[in-house]
């Protein structure tokens, strides 16, 4: 079997300089640590469900006034699931209104920078989400939903930045072999964020949110001072000049009397190296622009459309079993616990 041109000999990656590995490296784990974070939350949901319902597990004795006011936030486990699973939604749409929100920052500043932003000030909401709360015993149901509103909005400034930079460093040339390779840092984070949370709740549901955001902080401090954008800030040739120099090097030497007037007898490679600064314009002047709408209702029409169905229902079971795992873990423990009882008494 024949192996691809891409493939043979090393071409692929013989391209690539450190700083694309540098980048590689720093866009994975950026996104691995967001990821982390929101693992972390999902692994902690019954210790924070007991510490904010003490009576639904503690029958046995009696608790002293101070302690079931400051703590009692839900009468029972129930309506703490509930609560967190309202949770989950409120940070599920917040992240897919800051989707949106972030494309638009990120075109227009400095993606290092919205990069850095997001991952530091998330760092914080977590931690005061968690650590703090729990620390000064501080209990309140629309403070948390604040919180966790501010959260998703700043999560969602991961995906366009890492992608748009992964973007600017890899071109089409071995794009899929590249990005198959990255695409597991979502996997990544999550085993990542499962590791730091059971590593340290046995001393308490608020050093797993303290261990996430030191993390995730530290992380957000490499991408401010590590993270090149583009290959330009090194002076190295973007994309396009490449892709545009590789497609000048299959050009003939000698071209036929019909080829003459194709290219223009001033031509330097030297040119094509020019950097431009493209200004971002805004969703509606895109909308506006001639065979857009036209283009997008081909995509929804033809099997691309079905694509993104198929993707919409992938990624929301992903999301489900993320979010619900543990509580599904120990709703199954509490059955088979009460089942092996029923057995004992017969």
């Amino acid at each position: 079997m024949a192996w691809p041109n891409i493939f043979r000999r090393g071409t692929l990656f013989s391209r690539f300089s450190h700083h694309h590995v540098v980048v590689f490296l720093l866009t994975f784990f950026s996104y691995s640590l967001l990821h982390a974070s929101r693992k972390t939350f999902s692994n902690v949901k019954v210790s924070i469900s007991k510490q904010w319902t003490p009576s639904a597990f503690n029958k046995s004795i009696r608790l002293p006034v101070e302690i079931w006011s400051s703590n009692h936030l839900f009468p029972s486990a129930e309506e703490a699931t509930l609560f967190l699973g309202t949770l989950d939604t409120i940070f599920l749409f917040s992240y897919a209104v800051g989707l949106f929100i972030s494309g638009i920052v990120g075109d227009r500043l400095n993606l290092r920078w919205v990069l850095s932003f997001g991952m530091c000030s998330s760092a914080l909401v977590v931690y005061v989400f968690g650590t703090v709360t729990e620390w000064l015993h501080f209990y309140n149901k629309g403070f948390y939903c604040c919180l966790w509103i501010v959260n998703g909005l700043l999560q969602s400034t991961g995906w366009p930045c890492v992608v748009a930079v992964m973007g600017n460093w890899f071109g089409k040339a071995g794009r899929g072999v590249v990005f198959g390779l990255w695409s597991a840092c979502a996997s990544v984070g999550n085993i990542l964020g499962a590791c730091l949370a059971s590593s340290v709740l046995q001393y308490g549901y608020e050093y797993a949110f303290l261990v996430t955001a030191a993390v995730q902080f530290a992380g957000g401090i490499v991408i401010f001072f590590g993270l090149l954008v583009s290959p330009e800030e090194i002076g190295l040739p973007g994309i396009e000049a490449e892709e545009h120099f590789e497609e000048d090097s299959h050009r003939p030497l000698i071209n036929g009397a019909d080829n003459e007037d194709e290219y223009e007898p001033n031509y330097s490679i030297q040119e094509g190296s020019a950097v431009t600064q493209v200004k971002a314009i805004s969703f509606y002047q895109a909308c506006c622009l001639p065979g857009v709408i036209p283009y997008l209702v081909s995509l929804i029409q033809d099997n691309l459309g079905w694509m993104w169905v198929f993707y919409f229902f992938i990624l929301m079971t992903s999301c489900t079993i993320l979010f619900i795992s543990p509580l599904i873990v120990r709703e199954t423990c509490y059955l088979m616990q009460r089942r092996q009882a029923h057995v004992l008494s017969e």
